[in-house]
């Protein structure tokens, strides 16, 4: 079953004269397994939506819905968060036990598992975020350095096996090379759990390289919601709102407007590769 979200509003203090209304009658389906990227400029409304998927907020009005657990009523509420696990943008927010080992094993320990699948599902999601086991289980997660408190923070929720994983921003910060080792990270227990992801994410060669569905935020409402080659393709309204399309995307455009006969929806490096070298082989050829 997807999560559903259904005409969701949802006002800041709200019947004050403060009133904030930060997202209006949202409307998305996050199906089982699929990657969904969130963008929009900054107070688009990414981060108070992604609070309402596991009940950190409650909407003003309209439904969330987990798995047909109402994201409004306290007793589903406790159901249907245990299948959204959430990594904030500041990993240190989610750090606060002894040792990298116990902070990790914090989420199983509190589903009432039992001791040596505590372990095994530590070991795992360790493994399936490239920290050591033998170098990191005892550190203090206050020693690491800010990539690898991330990484320990993904672990955490990785070990309670969520089906439903939101990631606020997991690059922030990082350089290219971190972006790609998190992003492969990323795919890689997506591949072996099956989860679904929701990433917000201000990089739209991110978005581009993992998303299988994009969803535009501008003003609190949804502006648009397709694949990549869809959105990406809008090149003028994300510039409009404050968006740069992806590196390849605003490549091709360029080449387009100098006179190369590139196909549109080009959003990913790989693609513009392709496309300039079939197109230099048709030139080659004439």
């Amino acid at each position: 079953m997807p999560i559903v979200i259904e005409k969701l509003t949802y006002t800041y203090q709200s019947g004050s004269v403060n009133a904030f209304t930060a997202l209006k009658d949202i409307d998305l389906t996050i199906k089982d397994g699929e990657f969904v990227g969130l963008i929009g400029h900054t107070g688009s409304g990414k981060s108070t939506l992604i609070q309402q998927l596991n009940g950190l907020m409650q909407p003003t009005s309209g439904r969330v819905i987990v798995d047909g657990y109402d994201m409004s009523d306290k007793k589903q509420r406790a159901k249907g968060r245990s299948l959204v696990g959430m990594v904030f943008q500041y990993p240190d927010y989610q750090l606060f036990d002894e040792t990298v080992y116990k902070d990790i094993s914090f989420g199983p320990r509190n589903m009432k598992l039992d001791n040596d699948e505590i372990d095994r599902r530590v070991r795992e999601a360790m493994r399936l975020v490239g920290l050591d086991f033998d170098e990191f289980a005892e550190k203090s997660p206050f020693e690491l350095s800010g990539g690898e408190k991330r990484r320990t923070a993904l672990a955490g929720i990785i070990a309670m096996y969520p089906k439903y994983l939101v990631l606020d921003e997991p690059m922030a910060g990082l350089d290219p090379a971190g972006r790609r080792a998190v992003l492969e990270m990323i795919d890689g227990f997506r591949s072996q759990l099956g989860c679904a992801v929701v990433m917000v994410s201000h990089s739209m060669d991110d978005i581009a390289r993992s998303a299988e569905k994009v969803v535009v935020l501008r003003d609190g409402r949804i502006f648009t919601c397709g694949t990549p080659q869809e959105i990406f393709s809008l090149a003028d309204e994300l510039y409009e709102m404050g968006l740069e399309p992806p590196f390849a995307a605003r490549m091709a455009s360029d080449l387009r407007r100098r006179g190369l006969l590139l196909p549109h929806g080009i959003y990913t490096n790989e693609a513009l590769a392709a496309a300039l070298a079939e197109y230099k082989g048709g030139r080659g050829n004439a």
